[in-house]
């Protein structure tokens, strides 16, 4: 495991496509739709996101700079 990721890491910034499991995609999309917030005691099972048990939205109201 450890050297697929060294593996990984190198070919970073080449073009290249990895494959992930459904259930990272699943997680990383939903990441990215919810823009702001936090997720609370996420279940991991068998290295695979299981479950977030609460989820909690931030609402911004104003950009920062």
């Amino acid at each position: 495991m450890v050297r697929e990721l060294q593996k990984l890491n190198g070919d970073m910034g080449k073009g290249r496509l990895i494959r992930i499991h459904p259930a990272w995609h699943s997680f990383i999309k939903f990441c990215e739709n919810l823009k702001y917030g936090e997720i609370e005691k996420l279940k991991i099972q068998d290295g695979l996101p299981l479950m977030a048990e609460e989820v909690k939205k931030k609402i911004k109201f104003f950009i920062e700079e």
